[in-house]
């Protein structure tokens, strides 16, 4: 019976990630902490519990059979052990959190991802820095019906959006490390922010301490949008009922998701408001109720975090997204201890350029002069480089990284796996890859294949660059070519499959054969053997060296388009 139910896990994840699944370790075995316990080890993935009370591990023990211990620092050095997830009391999350990172394991913690801001900054540099998952528990966005309500509100069935109201209330579990704000309120604003794609530029916030007057049990907070956009968020352990509510009011439908209830979570009402002799009438709708497919939130989370280890992908819920929504929770910390006063929120405008039309989605770094033209769609967690250019319908997929001064001409779509670096050209309508075998009904996320693009390379026109290979320092790729597999430095590619056909100097001209050469426009002096070619300057040069050849530049012809003899390579700029 044991073994079936591993076979039905491991079929939730999706292709190779069956075989490839991590071993992770859980730390707290407690309220929350056994939730994740069990879907760890449905998932076949669990291998150690951490608990410093011992009927918290007797009980994992005696129910799941895996190894428990004591101290967090006896499974931290265990080679074995690939990722952690943290379910410890809030208070504790920052530490057990860097120690993980800084053990080298990817690491899963529960909301909030620390009780500062700067701490939250400081975890999700070390996971940088090492290379590490760093995932925060922000369950809803893997609620089916928060995911449908993004989905409606993307295609725009609920019209404008006006404002939004949310309420989790319940005569709960009281804590005494962190108030109701910081217990609570992270589920509905890591909510609110993924349902509407940006941040609050104001907010305030209001509560009550009735049972310890040192902790809010009680608090009502405002939060204002650059967008125009109002949300409400109540919530309370003081209450007599159960209540997880959160309504969306557009221009066009109301939606109502209530997660207490158990066949009608989501509903959609197409309500409206009439003018008639000058005054709004009311007209009421019965309301269409959304199926949602049947799925265990927590369960869906915790297959992400196992496919994001496996994959090294950004996680829907990454540590970015969990310092963001700590920053709305200082706010209104702040705000609380100032009896309700309006607190700005530091929004920092953008040094670069977008046009109206362009779309740029939260959560995306973007350096200062960079320019983004018409239709274009920046998606989030990419990281763009400064005074870059890009025309119009350019498409940069999430996790994509791009460095300064890259210019990328008009429909071109970068996606999630390639990484330009400084100096990069890519030409018009050029086309990257990320899978290898793509097949319309077979989702093959997991399979991307990484695409590099060296310093000063150049891409031209109509191109395309098969996923998985290299393409070298200042190479040059002709219009129309077909790159098969990783390209030298300073190669001159052309054809369909890709050949070298020379040797392009870093300004752009082409190099003539021999040993050591020198290009006439820059100067530049470059060494080629055994299929290389490399960079020298002239006191590196022999004495007995041979003499440079240097490269006859035509007089450019009267057209825009300069052609190099023999052999046309077209760029289109």
């Amino acid at each position: 019976m044991k073994a079936e139910r591993q076979r039905m896990a491991h079929d939730d994840l999706k292709g190779e990630t069956r075989q490839m699944i991590p071993n992770i370790a859980v730390i707290g075995n407690g309220y929350w902490g056994k939730n994740l316990v069990r879907n760890f080890h449905a998932l076949g993935a669990l291998k150690v519990v951490c608990d410093m009370r011992p009927e918290a591990l007797e009980e994992a023990h005696a129910q799941y059979g895996v190894r428990t211990c004591y101290s967090p620092e006896a499974l931290l050095g265990d080679p074995n052990i690939h990722a952690v997830a943290i379910a410890a009391p809030a208070a504790q999350h920052y530490e057990l959190a860097k120690a993980s990172l800084e053990a080298g394991k990817d690491v899963y913690v529960e909301k909030p991802l620390a009780l500062r801001v700067e701490e939250g900054q400081e975890l999700v540099e070390l996971a940088r820095e090492g290379g590490r998952i760093l995932m925060v528990g922000h369950i809803l966005q893997y609620h089916p019906a928060v995911l449908k309500l993004k989905e409606l509100i993307g295609a725009g069935e609920l019209g404008r959006l006006q404002y939004i109201y949310s309420s989790r209330l319940n005569l709960g579990k009281l804590r005494t490390e962190e108030n109701i704000l910081w217990s609570f309120a992270p589920h509905d604003i890591s909510a609110i922010l993924y349902l509407l794609g940006e941040t609050p530029v104001r907010v305030n916030a209001t509560g009550g301490s009735y049972i310890d007057q040192k902790i809010f049990d009680t608090t009502l907070t405002t939060c204002e949008f650059q967008s125009g956009v109002m949300a409400h968020i109540f919530v309370s352990w003081l209450h007599p009922f159960k209540e997880q509510k959160l309504v969306i009011v557009g221009s066009k439908k109301m939606a109502v998701f209530d997660d207490v209830q158990k066949d009608q979570k989501l509903v959609i009402y197409s309500h409206r408001i009439d003018w008639l002799n000058r005054a709004p009438v009311a007209h009421r709708d019965g309301g269409e109720v959304i199926e949602l497919a049947p799925a265990e939130p927590l369960r869906k989370e915790c297959e992400h975090f196992l496919e994001s280890v496996i994959t090294r992908q950004t996680p829907r819920t990454d540590g970015a997204s969990g310092v963001e929504v700590l920053r709305v929770l200082d706010g209104c910390e702040r705000s609380l201890r100032s009896q309700g006063i309006s607190v700005n929120l530091h929004v920092q405008m953008p040094g670069y350029f977008a046009h109206s039309t362009a779309v740029i989605d939260a959560n995306c770094e973007i350096g200062s002069g960079t320019k983004i033209w018409h239709f274009s769609h920046v998606m989030s967690k990419s990281r763009i480089g400064r005074n870059c250019n890009f025309g119009q319908n350019v498409v940069i997929s999430p996790g994509v990284i791009i460095g300064d001064r890259v210019k990328i001409q008009n429909n071109v779509s970068v996606y999630t796996g390639v990484e330009l670096e400084d100096d990069v050209f890519c030409g018009p309508s050029m086309v990257f890859t990320n899978v290898i075998n793509p097949r319309s009904h077979i989702e093959r996320k997991h399979e991307y294949r990484r695409t590099l693009v060296k310093q000063g390379a150049s891409i031209g026109a109509n191109a395309t660059v098969v996923c998985g290979n290299t393409l070298g320092c200042y190479s040059f790729i002709a219009a129309g070519a077909v790159v098969t597999k990783d390209v030298p430095d300073y190669a001159l590619m052309i054809g369909v499959p890709a050949v070298q056909a020379g040797w392009m100097c870093e300004s752009g001209i082409r190099l003539s054969e021999g040993a050591q050469v020198a290009c006439a426009e820059c100067g530049r002096h470059y060494q080629i053997e055994t299929g290389q070619c490399w960079e020298i300057v002239p006191a590196d040069l022999p004495e007995t060296a041979p003499e440079l050849l240097v490269l006859e530049i035509p007089e450019p012809a009267a057209s825009s388009s300069a052609v190099l003899s023999p052999i046309p390579v077209p760029l289109a700029a």
